[in-house]
């Protein structure tokens, strides 16, 4: 039988291609181990700079011993402080980190559906990621009226990120952040943004796609957090545990009254 080598040559490269979008398309897998049980994660190709940031820390054992120091049922766990390894009971947590940021990676696919690993972070005028604090998301169920609520909080959000990157606002953005310790003070310049914001209509207006509000109405989710925090892995096993640390006991700062610590983080 002859074979025709063209043929044959153009179905190996095809195969050889077809497997190199296989392989490429492979996620990393994490697996976080807590006293409250075990969570695999997946983490998202098309966020690298947040995965592989993930796993160099976690080459470096970095997140090892430290707690879920924020826990707000129907909400978050949050995790990830290195200030929380050898924390006294009660003692407030949350402002460490390391001494650099990442740059948003927000994708119109990726969202904060349960069980999404996303990152925390202050508010800056290029909304960076925090380098080392995440949350892992357990959220509600949500109807359609209630979707709606939290689309207009995502871009009430946008608006307020564009109103404080207007040249014009330079000044009121630098005096915010000089008033962070001056309660009284920082309020006041706060509404004078919120009042900005709310009149603010100069950008496109954000949708949750169909797909997504799908999810958010059977699997649940907190939607009102798409578009302004960078989603970058997934919960494939273990969302009980999200439940089960959720449920805890806190004081009022949101941490847990008994601590609950994170055991090791390894890749799988």
């Amino acid at each position: 039988m002859k074979v025709n080598l063209p043929i044959v040559l153009i179905l190996l490269i095809g195969l050889l291609f077809f497997s190199y979008n296989l392989k490429s398309e492979e996620r990393t897998k994490v697996e976080m181990t807590t006293n409250y049980g075990t969570m695999v994660f997946e983490l998202y190709n098309e966020t690298p700079l947040h995965r592989d940031n993930f796993i160099k820390l976690i080459n470096d054992k970095a997140y090892d011993s430290l707690l879920f120091h924020r826990v707000i049922e129907h909400f978050m766990i949050q995790g990830g402080d290195p200030d929380s390894r050898n924390a006294q009971s009660g003692k407030v947590l949350g402002e460490g980190d390391l001494e650099y940021s990442i740059a948003a990676e927000f994708r119109a696919d990726l969202f904060h559906r349960k069980g999404a690993l996303s990152t925390a972070r202050e508010e800056t005028l290029d909304r960076v990621s925090s380098a080392m604090q995440f949350f892992v998301v357990q959220g509600k169920v949500f109807n359609d009226s209630l979707l709606d609520v939290a689309e207009s909080r995502i871009n009430n959000m946008m608006a307020r990120h564009y109103v404080l990157n207007l040249p014009e606002n330079a000044l009121l953005w630098k005096a915010l952040k000089k008033a962070e310790e001056d309660e009284k003070r920082y309020n006041i310049l706060n509404d004078s943004i919120n009042v900005l914001t709310e009149k603010f209509t100069d950008f496109e207006a954000y949708k949750i796609p169909l797909a997504h509000r799908e999810v958010y109405k059977t699997i649940g989710g907190t939607p009102h957090l798409d578009q302004n925090y960078t989603v970058f892995g997934q919960v494939i096993e273990g969302l009980d545990v999200i439940d089960s640390i959720a449920k805890v006991k806190t004081d009022k700062w949101n941490r847990p009254i008994v601590d609950v610590r994170l055991l090791s983080v390894r890749l799988k």
